[in-house]
């Protein structure tokens, strides 16, 4: 089988689990129980572990060469460590269990972006068309899911995600082992990316996912507060990655017309916008409407992002790059937004929560923005350059 079409495979499976896991999870967790505390903690210990543990897993990857082998056992490791979650409701153990799990769950889309940039060789510009398989899974589950969940219940969520993996694992079996490359030392692909210009882009991303904390934290909450059914929530995640996936089909004439760094600040300008409307709107429609915008804050934001640190990275270092930019972003970034939603989401609630969202959204734009003069302008993405 094509590498492509294997990639686009793994794509598929891990975001159909993630279908699951972001708006139902938390509120599985909601309905056993738990507070907003303890539901920003079990989203932050996840998050702890996508700050850590995809640096030293990519390090090892690299540095030894055996990036499959890395990507298969970690593959393994979190689907038998989730299933440790079945029957129990126990705060404690959850915690426990979603912490083991996380450090072996953790550096899977880092690899997955790193096999796809060296499936992609020379056309780059065409990740989005990769990518979208994802989103393709993504929707399926949350359109399936919702109306499953309204006359089953929550309880199918924990067996549902341990499913996914598993599926998921035995289709990393078939992934080609890539050329072999001579090591390289440790730690030196992180030295690089400690330059201004990674250094900007980083903090920027940081600021990007942790304005998106309120949204996969209490999103789904929230419409259920708002008296909303789990078949509205499934739609309103499935709306959003519509708009995703459209605009990740037309990757190609997107980053042909607008620079990297132009698609970059757009991004942050939606995200400022996308909250400010979640925080003021109670209608229904008004919040689907607003969910099209998840085109600009997450499908554009996270296209050129894996891109632009590509372009930022040595050749030696790719996985550990796409690693650093995850754990940064989606670990660090998200670990923070969760810990600040947990502990102020019953205090003040979700509308306000959305406006601190864009606030954060704002700040990390004109990071961006005013630190984007030094950077390269004759490259295009199907290019990949490094340096």
């Amino acid at each position: 089988m094509p590498a492509r079409l294997l990639v686009a495979s793994q794509y598929f499976l891990y975001y159909a689990t993630l279908g699951i896991y972001l708006p139902y999870f938390n509120l599985y967790c909601y309905h056993l129980g738990f507070s907003g505390a303890q539901i920003g903690l079990l989203s932050g210990v996840r998050s702890v572990a996508l700050v850590i543990f995809p640096l030293l897993w990519s390090a090892l990857a690299d540095r030894r060469d055996i990036r499959r082998p890395v990507y298969l056992g970690c593959l393994v490791a979190s689907t038998g460590i989730w299933g440790l979650l079945l029957g129990t409701t126990d705060f404690r153990w959850m915690l426990i269990t979603v912490g083991a799990y996380a450090v072996f769950f953790a550096p899977l889309i880092a690899f997955l972006e790193a096999f796809a940039m060296e499936a992609l060789a020379q056309d780059k510009a065409a990740y989005g068309r990769l990518r979208a398989w994802g989103s393709l899974s993504f929707i399926l589950v949350v359109l399936g899911l919702g109306g499953l969940m309204d006359r089953r219940g929550l309880g199918l969520v924990v067996p549902l995600i341990l499913a996914g993996s598993a599926f998921q694992t035995l289709g990393a079996l078939g992934l080609p082992r890539m050329a072999a490359r001579p090591s390289r030392p440790a730690g030196s692909g992180l030295r690089h990316l400690a330059a201004r210009r990674p250094a900007i882009f980083l903090a920027a991303g940081f600021l990007m996912l942790f304005s998106h904390g309120t949204y996969y934290g209490f999103f789904s909450i929230h419409l259920e507060a708002l008296g909303l059914g789990r078949s509205f929530i499934g739609l309103s995640w499935a709306a959003a990655v519509v708009a995703e996936i459209a605009v990740m089909v037309n990757s190609q004439r997107l980053f042909k017309r607008f620079s990297l760094e132009a698609v970059i600040v757009a991004s942050f300008v939606a995200a400022v916008t996308r909250w400010l409307l979640l925080a003021a709107t109670r209608e229904p429609l008004a919040i689907l409407l607003s969910q099209a915008l998840h085109a600009v804050t997450y499908g554009c934001f996270h296209m050129a992002s894996i891109l632009y640190m590509d372009r930022l990275t040595p050749e030696a270092h790719k996985t550990v790059g796409q690693a650093v930019n995850n754990a940064t972003s989606y670990g660090l970034g998200l670990l923070a937004g969760f810990l600040v939603n947990g502990l102020l989401y019953d205090r003040v609630g979700a509308g306000v929560l959305f406006v601190m969202s864009a606030l954060a959204a704002l700040l990390g734009g004109a990071l961006f923005a005013m630190g984007r003069g030094d950077a390269p302008r004759d490259q295009s993405p199907g290019r990949g350059a490094s340096r």
